[in-house]
């Protein structure tokens, strides 16, 4: 081991963090995230899972062809059907890997996959060996290896090495693992497995007992090479270890971590707005490395502390990870050039100059009522402006609301419906609920609203509100997004986002766990 061994990033974000209830994301907006991990310099992108949906295999091949720089991997179940989807979404990726699994634990050999441990083997090396006549590098995992028994992780994990194995992955699937017994676990894992120095040791945690990235940074200290996070620590259920929090930590503590990362720390919070931005999950105030109170003191003493000294109260520069760094700021008098420049540096591609024109219109009437545009309302504004990929079944073409202190608010709305306008009114207990009311009294959905909330997007009264509306019907769960200078104003473009979110045919997201 050299001094400073080189840790493998593996960001799932797309893959694993799009499991989260609500979180789907167009080809757009994962090719837009998938260039900012690039220019993060993340070692592997996992794009998705192939044989998920036909949605799923054409944003892999489009992030493969367009991704240069970092490793482009696809997720795929143990069966040939899968790998044989996952090798063609990858085809023209300059670097391309799939990542094959199947359940060791013996509760999911027993009541999931109905098969005894001798056929799991058998299923695992033929598996392998046909992910590696498609490409070179392959991961294995164990799904629910923090629940599996070591003796059985150790003959799989061999004959998967032997099979053509390049990576071991061991996932904490159900975020069950201790950072103490799951450091061992590994630390077990290469001692006792004689072809063990043949492939890089990964690890999956989940985040179920809020020690996923705990376990990771364990498992790194036990001798794991790769970790596989997302970004904000977005995933199912309650997330996936962070990236941000990963790679921050054994930056910050090389006394302890022997291991370096390539990445571009500075890129972070950019990134993180542009995943909360698309997703319409926002990031908690007191979220390290990228929550807006990250770096920000209120004690007398700590602000005292850090006027003297930064390093008295801080551990890292916020400069390091994103904050305050390459604000450009915007206003009623930039130019186009401007505009799309500054995009262009966010991530984003604008088409074409009516795509550019668009967004220009929508920026200059942004800027007519807020003196300066910062990233954060770029961000905002390109979730309403980016390319549409399916026609608009409502949309908003006016609006006024009346509260009046004692009495009952009342909102008025003019909505075109396929293209036919219409006029609504309704009372509710506030602006917004009469809204909503007033929406529904005409599309009479029968989706069920579960959560309603609304962020401000910068600092100051002038601030945009980028609302998050979330709507379930039959099992299906999509957030809508909207962002206003009048929050009432970003609450109805958001309920009408997720309205029109539910009339696309599309996938839901599978829940596949590793």
């Amino acid at each position: 081991m050299s001094a400073t061994d080189h840790l493998v990033i593996f960001d799932t974000t797309l893959r694993d963090g799009e499991q989260s209830p609500g979180a789907s994301m167009t080809l757009e907006e994962k090719v837009r995230i998938a260039t900012n991990l690039e220019k993060m310099k993340v070692d592997v992108i996992e794009a998705g899972f192939a044989a998920a949906s036909p949605g799923d295999f054409d944003a892999i091949q489009a992030i493969a062809q367009t991704v240069k720089d970092s490793t482009i991997c696809s997720l795929a179940r143990a069966t040939d059907g899968d790998l044989e989807r996952a090798a063609g979404a990858l085809k023209g990726a300059n670097r391309a890997r799939i990542h094959t699994f199947i359940a060791t634990s013996p509760i999911h050999m027993k009541y999931k996959l109905l098969m005894e441990p001798d056929q799991v083997v058998e299923r695992a090396v033929h598996a392998v060996k046909t992910a590696r006549s498609y490409v070179d590098d392959v991961e294995f995992s164990c799904e629910d290896a923090g629940r599996s028994e070591v003796d059985f992780l150790c003959r799989i994990i061999e004959k998967a090495i032997d099979a053509g194995a390049t990576t071991i992955n061991i996932p904490d699937t159900v975020g069950y693992a201790i950072p103490e017994q799951f450091g061992d676990l590994i630390k077990q894992l290469l001692n006792r497995i004689p072809n063990a120095d043949k492939a890089i040791f990964s690890v999956h945690c989940h985040n179920d007992l809020g020690l996923a990235v705990a376990n990771s940074l364990a498992a790194v200290s036990a001798g794991a090479r790769q970790v596989e996070c997302t970004i904000n620590g977005l995933g199912e259920r309650a997330g996936n270890a962070s990236l941000e929090e990963i790679v921050m930590a054994v930056r910050t503590r090389p006394d302890l971590f022997s291991v370096s990362t390539q990445l571009d720390t500075r890129l972070i919070v950019p990134t993180s707005r542009l995943v909360s931005s698309v997703t319409g999950f926002p990031v908690q105030p007191n979220k390290a490395i990228v929550g807006a109170n990250a770096f920000a003191h209120e004690a007398g003493i700590h602000q005292d502390g850090v006027l003297k000294h930064r390093e008295t109260y801080e551990i890292m520069k916020a400069e390091d990870v994103g904050w305050h760094t390459n604000r450009m700021v915007l206003g009623k008098h930039s130019g186009r050039n401007a505009l799309k420049a500054r995009l262009e540096e966010l991530g984003y591609v604008i088409g074409d100059e009516h795509q550019l024109m668009n967004v220009f219109g929508r920026f200059k009437d942004l800027a007519d009522r807020k003196h300066e545009i910062f990233d954060e309302d770029l961000h905002a504004l390109l979730s309403e402006s980016g390319p549409k990929t399916v026609p608009e079944r409502y949309a908003l073409e006016d609006m006024s609301t009346a509260a009046v202190y004692g009495g009952k608010p009342t909102a008025t709305l003019k909505l075109k419906v396929d293209g036919v306008l219409v006029e609504t009114q309704c009372e509710g207990d506030g602006q917004v609920d009469a809204s909503f009311k007033a929406i529904e009294k005409v599309a009479q959905s029968g989706a069920n609203l579960q959560i309603f909330s609304v962020n401000a997007v910068t600092e100051g009264t002038e601030s945009q509100g980028e609302s998050t509306v979330r709507l379930e019907k039959g099992g299906r769960i999509v957030n809508g997004k909207g962002a206003d200078t009048d929050i009432v104003v970003s609450a109805v473009k958001a309920y009408i986002h997720a309205l029109n979110l539910l009339t696309q045919e599309g996938k839901l997201n599978p829940q596949i766990t590793v």
